[in-house]
């Protein structure tokens, strides 16, 4: 049977098998299991499975994912968000929007020490919603702040998604880690410029009177420079891990394994306990086998389209339609948005990655550019229905009189925000590449 025909067939089932509501590891692993044994005959077929099985699971570079999912979920039950939501409202909160600012301005310093975009949303979905809607926030306006601003906590290095992302490419992560700042920082920016928008047109929905309650009274510049002395955890944590990254001291595994070892000295040290580390661990674990079947399933299915020839001829496509580097970049982008509407986050890249990163190599596009443009459309897709799973993660927390569509309609401004970031990275590819050019190698 010829290959590219097998390959055509398997695509199809796989996308069957996804519209039937098959788990994309489970679908990844049976078409690219079976199609391969098709291919290349029963033996060799399950050599080449039991082969993708084994050095994925012992590849050394994988280390870092459990290790970063670990210190996500660490520094979340060390309740170190409360410190930023609590300072950063003291610096944005009698700014008309201000605690919507304080929001994102906390989420960006909590993605110092956490990877994860659900995570990031959540907890602030717990200690930040409340307050805002005690001082009048519609309740739409602050789930949909609160939502956006927590997909920056996967730009901001760690960020789990970024370290998939470079496992699939075998780029560096390291690179793309510290690259991860500047659309981290694009994306506070814009969600604050739309808070702020927003409080002055729309006064309304972001209450009267004071808006944060630390400035209940009044707040002094004083104590404004001295509640940045909370934020100590978050700049320890932040120095250990980029600037050990960036000057080459540690690797991003070695930077990872030291970030837990700090997180685990702070938590303590900022009065908080860990009489949930069982539970952590147990999660840790739990997210790290998920992650890991999805890598296995994933490396499997790209191996599969590289003997039918999908690849080859996918790349051959698209250089026929002779699309320049920011045309490619931004049909990726859009497309990325679309797949957002269905599927989470690491499933839109195995989906992509195994067909599109050759043919991102073959027209010589700035690999780092293009990863951070992409990163910011998966987020705004993350937060798109109907399977926003960001916006599905908020709702779990949500207060009880918040519905599913008060959410989604509440992030409708925001995710005009994320686009406008992803306009402006894709625009200025300098902003991506800085940063990783100065490390130290």
């Amino acid at each position: 049977m010829d290959p590219l025909f097998v390959g055509i067939i398997g695509v199809v089932v796989l996308l069957l098998l996804l519209i039937a509501g098959v788990h994309i590891a489970v679908a990844l692993l049976v078409v690219g299991g079976i199609g391969s044994i098709i291919i290349v005959g029963f033996k060799e077929g399950v050599a080449l499975t039991l082969s993708t099985v084994f050095f994925n699971v012992f590849w050394i570079q994988l280390a870092v994912l459990p290790l970063f999912i670990l210190a996500g979920l660490l520094a979340a039950q060390g309740e170190l968000n409360e410190n930023a939501y609590r300072a950063m409202s003291m610096w944005f909160g009698r700014v008309r929007g201000g605690l919507g600012i304080a929001t994102a301005a906390g989420c960006t310093l909590f993605g110092t020490v956490c990877g994860s975009a659900i995570v990031t949303a959540a907890v602030f979905a717990k200690v930040a919603a409340p307050q805002m809607r005690k001082y009048g926030y519609d309740k739409r306006l602050t789930y949909g702040i609160v939502s956006s601003a927590g997909n920056i906590g996967m730009l901001i290095p760690p960020s789990t998604l970024i370290v998939f992302y470079a496992v699939l490419t075998e780029e560096s992560p390291g690179k793309l880690l510290i690259a991860g700042i500047a659309p981290g920082l694009a994306l506070f920016l814009c969600l604050s410029v739309g808070m702020l928008i927003i409080g002055y047109l729309r006064p309304q929905l972001v209450g009267a009177g004071p808006t944060a309650p630390e400035v209940t009274e009044h707040v002094t510049w004083l104590m404004r420079f001295k509640s940045l002395v909370q934020l100590w955890p978050f700049a320890t944590v932040f120095l250990v891990l980029v600037g050990g990254i960036f000057t080459g001291f540690f690797t991003v595994t070695e930077a990872a394994a030291v970030t837990i070892f700090v997180l685990l000295i702070l938590i303590p040290v900022t009065g908080h306990s860990f009489k949930g580390i069982a539970q952590v661990l147990a999660d840790s674990a739990g997210v790290t086998a998920m992650l890991f079947f999805l890598i296995i399933a994933a490396v499997l299915f790209s191996r599969f389209l590289i003997l039918t020839g999908i690849g080859p001829a996918v790349l051959d496509w698209i250089v026929s339609m002779q699309l320049s580097a920011v045309g490619l970049t931004i049909a990726m982008c859009i497309l990325y948005i679309f797949l957002g509407c269905f599927l989470e986050a690491s499933s839109m890249l195995l989906l992509t990655i195994p067909l599109i990163y050759p043919v991102v190599k073959a027209m010589g596009i700035e690999p780092t550019w293009f990863a951070m443009s992409i990163m910011l459309a998966i987020h705004a897709g993350t937060i798109t229905p109907p399977v926003g799973l960001v916006v599905f993660g908020v709702k779990g927390v949500a207060e009880a009189d918040v519905s599913l569509g008060d959410i989604f309609r509440g992030v409708t401004p925001f995710f005009l925000m994320t686009l406008a970031a992803t306009a402006i990275i894709i625009a200025f590819p300098t902003l991506s590449t800085i940063l990783p050019d100065l490390m130290i190698r």
